[in-house]
């Protein structure tokens, strides 16, 4: 019998991503329809799925509420709902500091607390729940335009009741990149370099994301490591058994940092994969 499974999406992003409709073929060879499905579209009936996929539903970061009282519904979702409403909310990061993984330094602000720029140096500022770059700004704080621009993003985070995160900006990044290391069916898949995204102070992005630089890369075993202690050091409850994105930046001293973790919606770059359709649709299938 032919199973189902839904790729969830949002209303600016109907028909996914090409990147995402690369597995259907394999999933067709396993006897699988996939179909997008829009994640706020009240006349789509989730329960007639066999499975349920978070691919691009990209516009819920200013709903994320919203978006998770409504994971809370669906069965059979994948991830799973408790694991969407840890990881939308970039807090985690000083979770799994606690616990031991080598993270980027990170200063929280919350809506009404005061916060200075420091003296020097370049910083990143975004708000703890966010996606594609959106509302995120590289400032140089030798600058004093940007130091005013700082402050402006900080305090516009605030009004709107959202919590900023501010950052050291990671000079090898504008080199090396990012390197994001892509498990499927908790086993390492593939990994990209994403190229330096940051160029200055926030003034609104057009569309859901910052336009990315992405090509194949081979990660080192430190960048390896580093993944495999992310992905153990997850709290019991969540879950990361279908897809798991890992995020890495070497710091000052060549070794890697956790920049970000995605386990909701993030991009897996099937493209830059060779074999990584077929063994997302294979993991979909065991899953199922």
């Amino acid at each position: 019998m032919t199973a189902a499974v839904a790729f969830v999406t949002c209303s600016r992003i109907p028909d996914l991503e090409d990147d995402d409709r690369l597995t259907f073929e394999p999933l067709a060879a396993l006897d699988i329809v996939a179909e997008s499905a829009v994640w706020d579209d009240p006349d789509v009936d989730w329960g007639r799925f066999d499975l349920v996929v978070l691919r691009s539903p990209w516009d819920y970061s200013l709903r994320r509420d919203e978006f998770v009282a409504w994971a809370h519904t669906v069965p059979r979702l994948a991830n799973d709902a408790v694991t969407i409403g840890w990881n939308t909310d970039k807090r985690y990061l000083a979770e799994l500091a606690a616990a031991g993984v080598s993270v980027v330094p990170t200063t929280w602000v919350s809506p009404g607390e005061t916060w200075a720029p420091p003296s020097g140096g370049e910083w990143v500022i975004k708000p703890a729940i966010s996606a594609g770059s959106v509302d995120t700004g590289r400032y140089d704080m030798t600058d004093e335009t940007h130091r005013e621009h700082a402050i402006a993003h900080v305090a516009r985070l605030s009004a709107a009741g959202r919590v900023t995160m501010i950052q050291p900006y990671i000079e090898a990044v504008d080199s090396y990149g990012e390197t994001a290391l892509i498990f499927i069916g908790g086993v390492y898949s593939h990994a990209i370099r994403k190229g330096p995204l940051l160029d200055g102070p926030d003034f609104g992005v057009v569309g859901l994301y910052k336009e990315e630089a992405i090509t194949a890369r081979e990660p080192t075993p430190a960048e390896q490591a580093l993944a495999a202690h992310v992905l153990s050091a997850l709290p019991r409850h969540v879950n990361a058994s279908l897809y798991a994105r890992v995020d890495v930046v070497p710091g000052a001293d060549g070794r890697p940092m956790l920049i970000e973790l995605e386990l909701t919606e993030p991009s897996l770059f099937f493209e830059h994969g060779p074999g990584s359709p077929a063994r997302f649709a294979a993991a979909i299938a065991s899953a199922i």
